[in-house]
């Protein structure tokens, strides 16, 4: 039984880029982790993502960059204000402006930098550098 389908997809796409693998095939993928990997590809860690099959849940096919790291979902899920990501970004990424946090706020999911324009605070959902 999956429980997390964003942690299995962030996991087989961390263990592709590991061994060198430039396309992964991800099975099933929820509304997250769908938003989760857009984001990602907005800033420049992921590459296309195309539909393959509907299969139960829908088989997707992910070309990998190689520009990714690390990469993992954060449980248990951290809130967190305005005043608080410094603390988060030292805990879960390597250096500052070096890399982004999923932050999940009220406007939808986002980068912990764009949530810092807009001025939000939100739930923590995943980390990528």
């Amino acid at each position: 039984m999956l429980n997390d389908t964003l942690a299995i997809a962030l996991s087989k796409i961390l263990n592709a880029s590991r061994i060198g693998v430039n396309t992964v095939m991800i099975n099933p993928i929820s509304k997250q982790a769908m938003t989760v990997l857009s984001l990602l590809k907005e800033e420049g860690y992921l590459g296309d993502l195309n539909k393959v099959s509907e299969f139960r849940g829908g088989v997707y096919e992910l070309n990998l960059l190689g520009n990714i790291n690390n990469c993992g979902v954060i449980k248990p899920r951290h809130s967190v204000k305005l005043d608080n990501y410094e603390k988060f970004e030292k805990r879960y990424l390597i250096a500052k402006d070096f890399g982004v946090l999923i932050v999940s706020t009220s406007k939808g999911m986002m980068t912990h930098l764009n949530a810092k324009k807009e001025g939000l605070g939100g739930v923590l959902v995943a980390f990528c550098y």
